[in-house]
């Protein structure tokens, strides 16, 4: 059933944007930087296995359950998890240098980067909840995907 999966990947996103806020409140003097290399590690694989699952199999089965309308806002999910890898894989680079020990050259950039990803992250996940996962449940089970 995808919606139990989907809320495994929520929980996954979650936790990451919990970790990157705690990176970014620490900022610019207390940053833990085990929790960089940590996050650094975590960030670009697990955020590409939500997204990989949302889109073969969360988005089919919505898109299945419901109107041909439901396809713009598929689109613009597609083009946020884009965006979201981008600046993921951004961060990344930045956070595995603070964790080896770079200085952080501009603290209040990296705040705003952090906290770029992990609101627009939040958004994706409560648009789901909102408007993918009660169309997903609703659906009977011959629509939805094995």
């Amino acid at each position: 059933m995808p919606c139990l999966s989907l809320s495994h990947a929520h929980a996954i996103k979650l936790d990451l944007c919990d970790q990157l806020e705690t990176i970014a409140d620490s900022l610019p003097s207390r940053v833990d930087r085990l929790l960089c290399l940590r996050v650094a590690s975590q960030l670009v694989p697990w955020l590409r296995q939500c997204q990989v699952y949302e889109e073969e199999v969360v988005f089919p089965a919505f898109l299945k359950a419901g109107p041909d309308s439901r396809a713009e806002s598929i689109r613009r999910l597609e083009a946020e998890h884009v965006q979201d890898e981008c600046a993921a894989q951004d961060l990344t680079d930045i956070l595995l240098s603070i964790g080896h020990g770079a200085a952080i050259a501009n603290p209040e950039a990296l705040g705003f980067m952090l906290r770029a990803l992990f609101e627009a992250l939040r958004r994706h996940v409560a648009f789901e909840r909102e408007h993918l996962l009660p169309e997903i449940e609703g659906s009977p089970p011959s629509d939805r995907p094995d």
